[in-house]
């Protein structure tokens, strides 16, 4: 909070532009069997011609040795010390809010999977074959129709992207104290529900029996059989980012988790596609009406945890052939980088620090000839927490003052 709030004190209005262009799970690994990452087998030319007259280091998105999870990778981008126990936020309200449903300070949300289980109830795909968004909200209505009038109708499910879906809890007296379902592995079957703190114990309770009548509800389904829940929460009071850094803040996300962490920072959440050049399409349209621009591409993050690098190497091809519209608007700091890492010979996040390129007229120029995980390890700006770099984009876009005498 010290850190935020030093920001917040230094940070002045200012006619300047920052984009934050984000690669979800952008870092990858070399290793012997996979020698290149997919930064160093993509073909970009632009992204390679701007590395050379921007500076290049690597971001932690919590500590050393530490796995993120998307939220908390995404509150660091934002400023914020994804490890302090006030930030500390569930992904169920992030799911919740970016699907644009409207919480009481009482409801409690879970984000959920679809997943397969075998006849025997382990569990074979953890995200039921990224079923289509439209299978979800058919399975979901059946769900629903089997819930209706559960324990008084306050049990209810939310139909998110392909296998993605939010649990909604709703009334008095529930706990957001309730641990994961999702075992995090195949070959074992979903965990119950569980108390993760004494008050807590009805709600798991409540939660136990809720997920009895959803599986019962689809166990004929092909893929989407079982129900994965994890990052039970409530509604985040954090302090808003166009506060803290005096800054008109548009977030163009395609998909809910990510609108979710952005509308609860207090960015405005533009509607918008999900591909690259659909996102620059809404960018460009909204360019007069931001200072800073949250961008954020999903597909390497996917294409990493199905360990397939031949499609996250074509993702960023992507991403580079776009990337001249992106320079096209003018913007006065541009930043590259990921959440966190998603290295396909891992298939999931993982600990390892993200490459980051930060282009500006006054970033030091590294002369890189290419933006890879090995050149930024050696840039200019090293290695530093996550959460450091909204101070950077700040001072690079003229927006702090100086401390002190």
């Amino acid at each position: 909070m010290r850190h935020l709030a030093l920001l917040s004190r230094l940070a002045r209005p200012a006619d300047t532009k920052i984009v934050l262009l984000v690669l979800d799970g952008l870092g990858d690994l070399a290793t012997p069997a996979q020698p290149r990452t997919a930064l160093e087998a993509a073909a970009t030319p632009h992204l390679d011609a701007l590395a050379g007259r921007a500076s290049l280091g690597r971001i932690l998105p919590v500590a050393t040795g530490v796995t993120p999870g998307s939220g908390p990778g995404h509150l660091a981008l934002f400023g914020y010390d994804p490890a302090a126990p006030e930030n500390d936020i569930g992904r169920g309200v992030l799911e919740a809010l970016g699907l644009g449903l409207v919480l009481a300070p009482t409801d409690v949300t879970a984000r959920g999977n679809f997943a397969t289980a075998d006849a025997a109830g382990n569990l074979v795909d953890r995200r039921a074959g990224r079923i289509p968004t439209a299978a979800c909200e058919r399975v979901c209505a059946r769900i629903n129709a089997a819930l209706a009038g559960f324990d008084g109708g306050r049990v209810e499910v939310v139909p998110g992207e392909a296998h993605r879906f939010v649990l909604w809890l709703r009334g008095d007296g529930l706990s957001a104290a309730v641990d994961d379902t999702d075992p995090q592995a195949l070959g074992v079957p979903p965990q119950a529900a569980r108390e993760t703190a004494p008050d807590g114990a009805a709600t798991a309770a409540l939660v136990r029996r809720a997920v009895a009548v959803m599986e019962q509800a689809i166990a004929d389904e092909p893929q989407a059989n079982r129900v994965l829940l994890r990052g039970f929460s409530r509604l985040p009071d954090l302090p808003q980012m166009d506060e803290l850094y005096k800054l008109r803040l548009g977030a163009f996300a395609g998909y809910p988790l990510y609108r979710g962490v952005a509308s609860a920072c207090g960015m405005e959440v533009v509607p918008c596609g999900k591909r690259i050049g659909e996102i620059l399409d809404t960018v460009a349209a909204r360019w007069s009406d931001f200072d800073y621009f949250f961008l954020h591409v999903k597909q390497t993050d996917q294409a990493g945890e199905d360990g397939d690098l031949a499609t996250k190497t074509a993702v960023i091809e992507e991403v580079d052939r776009e990337l001249p519209r992106l320079l096209a608007l003018g913007s006065d700091v541009l930043a590259i980088t990921g959440d966190h890492s998603t290295p396909a010979p891992m298939k999931a996040h993982s600990f390892h620090p993200v490459p980051l390129l930060l282009a500006a007229e006054i970033a030091f120029a590294d002369g890189a000839r290419r933006f890879t995980e090995r050149t930024a390890a050696t840039g200019h700006l090293g290695t530093f927490p996550s959460r450091d770099l909204m101070g950077l984009l700040l001072a690079h876009a003229g927006r702090l003052e100086k401390y002190g005498a």
